[in-house]
Protein backbone atom coordinates (compact mmCIF):
# COMPACT_ATOMS: atom_id res chain seq x y z
CA UNK A 1 0.00 0.00 0.00
CA UNK A 2 1.16 3.65 -0.91
CA UNK A 3 2.27 5.16 2.16
CA UNK A 4 0.07 8.04 3.43
CA UNK A 5 1.50 11.29 4.50
CA UNK A 6 3.12 12.11 7.85
CA UNK A 7 0.70 14.38 8.72
CA UNK A 8 -2.32 12.55 7.67
CA UNK A 9 -0.66 9.68 9.40
CA UNK A 10 -0.05 11.23 12.39
CA UNK A 11 -2.63 11.95 14.63
CA UNK A 12 -0.56 13.52 17.91
CA UNK A 13 0.96 15.52 15.19
CA UNK A 14 -2.29 16.93 14.04
CA UNK A 15 -3.97 16.96 17.64
CA UNK A 16 -1.06 19.49 18.35
CA UNK A 17 -1.43 21.56 15.83
CA UNK A 18 -5.20 21.82 15.77
CA UNK A 19 -5.30 23.00 19.90
CA UNK A 20 -3.54 26.48 18.49
CA UNK A 21 -5.27 26.29 14.58
CA UNK A 22 -8.64 26.00 16.18
CA UNK A 23 -8.96 28.89 18.42
CA UNK A 24 -6.93 31.23 15.78
CA UNK A 25 -9.03 30.19 13.36
CA UNK A 26 -12.03 31.38 15.46
CA UNK A 27 -10.70 35.00 16.09
CA UNK A 28 -10.40 35.32 12.68
CA UNK A 29 -13.88 34.55 11.14
CA UNK A 30 -15.42 36.62 14.11
CA UNK A 31 -13.06 39.27 13.34
CA UNK A 32 -14.19 39.29 10.01
CA UNK A 33 -17.75 38.70 10.32
CA UNK A 34 -17.91 41.78 12.58
CA UNK A 35 -16.54 43.81 9.54
CA UNK A 36 -17.50 42.76 6.92
CA UNK A 37 -21.56 42.77 8.86
CA UNK A 38 -20.96 46.60 9.36
CA UNK A 39 -19.48 46.80 6.06
CA UNK A 40 -22.23 45.01 4.18
CA UNK A 41 -25.20 46.45 6.48
CA UNK A 42 -24.36 50.15 6.09
CA UNK A 43 -23.66 50.06 2.45
CA UNK A 44 -26.09 52.12 0.45
CA UNK A 45 -29.18 49.76 -1.31
CA UNK A 46 -28.71 48.52 -4.98
CA UNK A 47 -30.17 50.77 -7.09
CA UNK A 48 -31.81 47.61 -8.47
CA UNK A 49 -32.15 45.13 -6.07
CA UNK A 50 -32.95 47.75 -3.05
CA UNK A 51 -32.21 46.29 0.57
CA UNK A 52 -32.60 42.91 -0.26
CA UNK A 53 -29.18 43.08 -1.84
CA UNK A 54 -28.27 42.69 2.02
CA UNK A 55 -28.98 39.43 1.82
CA UNK A 56 -25.53 38.81 -0.90
CA UNK A 57 -23.55 38.82 2.35
CA UNK A 58 -24.81 36.01 4.15
CA UNK A 59 -26.05 33.75 0.87
CA UNK A 60 -22.91 33.71 -1.51
CA UNK A 61 -20.25 32.49 1.58
CA UNK A 62 -23.03 29.72 2.00
CA UNK A 63 -23.36 29.10 -1.63
CA UNK A 64 -19.93 29.06 -1.98
CA UNK A 65 -18.71 26.67 0.94
CA UNK A 66 -21.51 24.26 -0.04
CA UNK A 67 -19.42 23.52 -2.79
CA UNK A 68 -15.55 23.96 -1.15
CA UNK A 69 -16.73 21.72 1.80
CA UNK A 70 -17.97 19.29 -0.32
CA UNK A 71 -15.00 19.08 -2.33
CA UNK A 72 -12.89 18.41 1.19
CA UNK A 73 -15.35 15.76 2.17
CA UNK A 74 -14.62 14.27 -1.31
CA UNK A 75 -10.61 14.70 -0.99
CA UNK A 76 -11.02 13.00 2.86
CA UNK A 77 -13.26 10.32 1.26
CA UNK A 78 -10.78 9.52 -1.09
CA UNK A 79 -7.68 9.41 1.27
CA UNK A 80 -9.33 7.48 3.96
CA UNK A 81 -10.23 4.84 1.05
CA UNK A 82 -6.92 4.17 -0.32
CA UNK A 83 -4.56 5.08 3.04
CA UNK A 84 -7.20 3.48 5.56
CA UNK A 85 -6.41 5.73 8.09
CA UNK A 86 -8.74 7.29 10.59
CA UNK A 87 -7.86 10.80 10.97
CA UNK A 88 -9.05 11.33 6.95
CA UNK A 89 -12.37 9.33 7.98
CA UNK A 90 -12.53 11.60 10.93
CA UNK A 91 -12.32 14.12 8.70
CA UNK A 92 -14.83 13.48 6.32
CA UNK A 93 -17.47 12.70 8.60
CA UNK A 94 -16.32 16.17 9.96
CA UNK A 95 -16.96 18.72 7.05
CA UNK A 96 -20.12 16.57 6.17
CA UNK A 97 -22.14 17.98 8.85
CA UNK A 98 -20.41 21.38 8.53
CA UNK A 99 -21.36 21.33 4.91
CA UNK A 100 -25.04 20.24 5.63
CA UNK A 101 -25.75 23.11 7.35
CA UNK A 102 -23.82 25.56 5.03
CA UNK A 103 -26.01 24.22 1.87
CA UNK A 104 -29.19 24.69 4.13
CA UNK A 105 -28.42 28.23 4.78
CA UNK A 106 -27.57 28.70 1.32
CA UNK A 107 -30.72 27.20 0.08
CA UNK A 108 -33.10 29.04 2.77
CA UNK A 109 -30.85 32.71 2.01
CA UNK A 110 -31.18 31.86 -1.31
CA UNK A 111 -35.09 31.29 -1.40
CA UNK A 112 -35.32 34.96 0.96
CA UNK A 113 -33.47 36.58 -1.99
CA UNK A 114 -35.65 34.97 -4.72
CA UNK A 115 -38.74 35.87 -3.61
CA UNK A 116 -38.13 39.76 -4.15
CA UNK A 117 -36.13 39.30 -6.78
CA UNK A 118 -38.28 36.62 -9.08
CA UNK A 119 -41.50 36.54 -7.37
CA UNK A 120 -41.50 33.39 -6.43
CA UNK A 121 -39.68 31.20 -3.18
CA UNK A 122 -38.10 28.34 -5.31
CA UNK A 123 -38.06 27.62 -9.29
CA UNK A 124 -36.76 24.41 -10.56
CA UNK A 125 -33.89 26.63 -11.91
CA UNK A 126 -30.72 24.04 -12.65
CA UNK A 127 -28.63 26.01 -10.04
CA UNK A 128 -31.01 25.34 -7.47
CA UNK A 129 -32.49 22.15 -8.46
CA UNK A 130 -28.25 20.91 -8.91
CA UNK A 131 -27.88 22.94 -5.04
CA UNK A 132 -30.78 20.91 -3.78
CA UNK A 133 -29.05 17.85 -5.22
CA UNK A 134 -25.92 18.72 -3.27
CA UNK A 135 -27.67 19.10 -0.34
CA UNK A 136 -29.56 15.63 -0.48
CA UNK A 137 -25.95 13.92 -1.36
CA UNK A 138 -24.84 15.44 2.12
CA UNK A 139 -27.96 14.24 3.65
CA UNK A 140 -27.21 10.71 2.23
CA UNK A 141 -24.43 10.84 3.45
CA UNK A 142 -25.12 11.42 7.28
CA UNK A 143 -27.97 8.44 6.89
CA UNK A 144 -25.46 6.00 5.50
CA UNK A 145 -23.03 6.30 8.14
CA UNK A 146 -25.81 5.95 10.67
CA UNK A 147 -27.63 3.50 9.31
CA UNK A 148 -24.51 0.86 9.52
CA UNK A 149 -23.43 -0.35 12.44
CA UNK A 150 -20.36 -1.42 11.63
CA UNK A 151 -18.20 1.40 11.45
CA UNK A 152 -15.39 0.34 8.99
CA UNK A 153 -18.33 -0.88 6.37
CA UNK A 154 -20.18 2.62 7.30
CA UNK A 155 -16.93 4.61 6.20
CA UNK A 156 -16.06 2.86 3.31
CA UNK A 157 -19.82 2.91 1.87
CA UNK A 158 -20.29 6.80 2.79
CA UNK A 159 -16.78 7.39 1.27
CA UNK A 160 -17.84 5.79 -1.88
CA UNK A 161 -21.13 7.59 -2.17
CA UNK A 162 -19.25 11.00 -1.35
CA UNK A 163 -17.10 10.47 -4.50
CA UNK A 164 -20.06 9.61 -6.42
CA UNK A 165 -21.53 13.38 -5.11
CA UNK A 166 -18.66 14.89 -6.63
CA UNK A 167 -20.21 15.00 -10.15
CA UNK A 168 -22.72 17.15 -9.54
CA UNK A 169 -19.82 19.77 -8.49
CA UNK A 170 -19.24 20.28 -11.50
CA UNK A 171 -23.06 21.07 -12.43
CA UNK A 172 -23.86 23.33 -9.66
CA UNK A 173 -20.97 25.43 -11.06
CA UNK A 174 -21.85 25.80 -14.35
CA UNK A 175 -25.33 25.15 -14.21
CA UNK A 176 -25.80 29.16 -15.27
CA UNK A 177 -23.76 28.77 -18.55
CA UNK A 178 -24.69 25.69 -19.71
CA UNK A 179 -28.48 25.77 -18.85
CA UNK A 180 -31.11 28.95 -19.19
CA UNK A 181 -30.94 29.90 -15.94
CA UNK A 182 -32.50 33.11 -13.73
CA UNK A 183 -29.58 32.44 -11.71
CA UNK A 184 -26.89 35.47 -11.87
CA UNK A 185 -23.14 33.94 -13.02
CA UNK A 186 -20.43 34.03 -11.04
CA UNK A 187 -19.76 37.37 -9.88
CA UNK A 188 -16.53 37.25 -7.31
CA UNK A 189 -14.71 36.04 -10.36
CA UNK A 190 -15.46 38.26 -12.74
CA UNK A 191 -13.43 41.88 -12.23
CA UNK A 192 -15.24 44.62 -11.72
CA UNK A 193 -18.94 43.19 -11.45
CA UNK A 194 -19.27 44.20 -8.27
CA UNK A 195 -18.87 47.98 -6.74
CA UNK A 196 -16.07 47.99 -4.37
CA UNK A 197 -18.68 48.99 -1.24
CA UNK A 198 -20.20 45.19 -2.05
CA UNK A 199 -16.97 43.75 -2.98
CA UNK A 200 -15.53 44.07 0.13
CA UNK A 201 -17.58 42.96 2.70
CA UNK A 202 -18.58 40.07 0.38
CA UNK A 203 -14.71 39.42 0.38
CA UNK A 204 -14.46 39.85 4.44
CA UNK A 205 -17.28 37.81 4.66
CA UNK A 206 -16.56 34.86 2.39
CA UNK A 207 -12.94 35.07 4.47
CA UNK A 208 -15.24 34.67 7.80
CA UNK A 209 -16.88 32.15 6.62
CA UNK A 210 -13.52 30.08 5.49
CA UNK A 211 -11.91 30.62 8.84
CA UNK A 212 -15.04 29.66 10.72
CA UNK A 213 -15.61 26.45 8.79
CA UNK A 214 -12.01 25.84 9.39
CA UNK A 215 -12.09 26.60 13.30
CA UNK A 216 -14.94 23.94 13.73
CA UNK A 217 -13.91 21.16 11.28
CA UNK A 218 -10.71 21.20 13.66
CA UNK A 219 -12.74 21.34 16.56
CA UNK A 220 -15.15 18.42 15.30
CA UNK A 221 -11.91 16.24 13.53
CA UNK A 222 -10.25 16.56 17.34
CA UNK A 223 -13.86 15.79 19.01
CA UNK A 224 -14.37 12.41 16.45
CA UNK A 225 -10.36 11.34 17.42
CA UNK A 226 -11.40 11.94 21.20
CA UNK A 227 -14.96 10.05 21.04
CA UNK A 228 -13.18 7.14 18.90
CA UNK A 229 -10.11 6.66 21.12
CA UNK A 230 -12.82 6.70 24.29
CA UNK A 231 -14.41 3.81 22.68
CA UNK A 232 -11.51 1.70 21.81
CA UNK A 233 -10.46 2.03 25.42
CA UNK A 234 -13.37 0.92 26.93
CA UNK A 235 -13.57 -2.12 24.92
CA UNK A 236 -9.80 -2.99 25.85
CA UNK A 237 -10.55 -2.41 28.97
CA UNK A 238 -14.01 -4.86 29.03
CA UNK A 239 -11.84 -7.42 27.21
CA UNK A 240 -9.48 -7.18 30.25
Amino acid sequence: MIPAPAFLANPERFMAFSRWAAPLLGVVAVACALVGLWLGFSAPPDYQQGETVRIMFIHVPAAIMSMFVYACLGVASLLALVYRHVLADCAAQAAAVLGTGFTLLALVTGSLWGRPMWGTWWVWDARLTSVLVLFLFYLAYLALRASIDDEAKAARAAAILALVGLINLPIVHFSVYWWNSLHQGSTMLTPGALAPVYAAPLYLMLLAYLAGFGSLWLVRIRGELWRRRAEAAALRAARA
